[in-house]
C-alpha cells in the first residue's frame, strides 16, 4: 500500500477529512519551502501538494502564475524540487507528498530518470496536469514501476464515461476541480459539488479530494461534508505573495491560516461522526 493510500485509510478509520495544501516549490525563495512544509504539517495538514515551477502553467490562475514566476526567477528547477522533498524526508517520513506540474520538465529529464529520482527523494505521487490518460502510458508505467501514485483531475464537465476511465488509471485519490476555469477562479457552488462528488464516488473506489475555490474556513467546512479531502492552493499562495519581502514570516502565517481551516473541518467531522 502506498503512503497516500495508507494515509487515506488511516483518515477513514478516524472519521477525518484530509486537508491538502498546495504551494509552489521555491516561492518566494528556495530556502522557504522545506520549513514551510514542516510548518504546514504541524498545523494539521495530512498530505502536501508541491508545485513544480513551469513557464506556461495553463491550469493556473494569476496568483499561482506569479508564484511560478518568482520561483523561476530564483532559479528553481525540477531537480531542486526533488531535493526539497529529500530534505523534507530527513525529518518527516510519514506525510505523503504529491508533485503537481506539467509534462515538459519531466520530458526534459526523461521519464525513467524522473521516476527513479522521485522515488529516491521520497515522493509519493504526481499530478501531471497536461497528461490525459489516453496519452500517458509510458509515463504512467514508469511511475507505477517506482511505486508512485498517479493523481488525475476531474471537472464539473466530466461525463460518467470519463470518470470511469480516470478511475481505471488513477491511484491514491482523484482531484475534483470544483469550478470551471483556472485556479483561483469562480465561486464554489457547494450543492453542485456535493452532487458531483456523490456521482464520482458511485463510479470509482478512490478517495475524492476537492479543490479550486476554497479560500476560507466556511468553504473548507462545506466541502468537508461531502469530500474525502479539502485542497487549498491560491488562498495559501496569495498569503505567501503578500509576505514575499519578509520570507521568514511565511511559515507561521500559512500555518495560522491552515490551523483555522483544520479546526473548521474537524468540527464538521465531529458532527458527522
Amino acid at each position: 500500500m502506498s503512503r497516500i493510500a495508507a494515509r487515506f485509510e488511516q483518515l477513514r478509520e478516524r472519521g477525518r477529512t484530509a486537508l491538502i495544501p498546495f504551494v509552489t516549490a521555491g516561492d518566494p525563495s528556495p530556502a522557504v519551502t522545506v520549513p514551510l512544509m514542516h510548518a504546514m504539517v504541524a498545523a494539521g495538514v495530512d498530505l502536501i501538494e508541491l508545485g513544480v515551477p513551469f513557464s506556461d502553467p495553463i491550469a493556473d490562475g494569476p496568483v499561482i502564475q506569479r508564484a511560478t514566476e518568482r520561483a523561476l526567477a530564483a532559479g528553481v528547477s525540477l531537480d531542486d524540487v526533488l531535493d526539497m522533498v529529500r530534505q523534507f524526508r530527513e525529518r518527516d517520513t510519514e506525510t505523503p507528498v504529491i508533485l503537481m506540474g506539467y509534462l515538459n520538465p519531466i520530458e526534459v529529464m526523461g521519464y525513467e530518470t524522473f521516476a527513479v529520482a522521485a522515488h529516491g527523494a521520497g515522493l509519493d505521487g504526481a499530478l501531471i496536469v497536461d497528461v490525459p490518460p489516453e496519452e500517458g502510458h509510458a509515463l504512467v508505467e514508469m511511475l507505477k514501476s517506482q511505486g508512485l501514485d498517479l493523481v488525475y483531475l476531474l471537472a464539473p464537465t466530466s461525463t460518467e464515461a470519463r470518470i470511469v476511465r480516470i478511475g481505471e488509471v488513477a491511484s491514491g485519490f482523484v482531484y475534483y476541480v470544483s469550478v470551471k476555469g483556472v485556479t483561483g477562479a469562480g465561486n464554489l457552488d457547494t450543492a453542485a459539488v456535493a452532487e458531483k462528488v456523490g456521482l464520482i464516488k458511485s463510479l470509482i473506489g478512490l478517495p475524492v479530494g476537492v479543490g479550486f475555490g476554497i479560500n476560507n474556513a466556511e468553504t473548507a467546512a462545506s466541502v468537508a461534508r461531502v469530500a474525502d479531502a479539502v485542497i487549498v492552493g491560491s488562498a495559501i499562495v496569495s498569503r505567501i505573495e503578500a509576505l514575499a519581502a519578509t520570507p521568514e514570516r511565511i511559515p507561521e502565517a500559512v500555518a495560522e491560516f491552515l490551523t483555522g481551516l483544520r479546526q473548521a473541518i474537524d468540527e464538521v467531522d465531529a458532527h458527522v461522526a
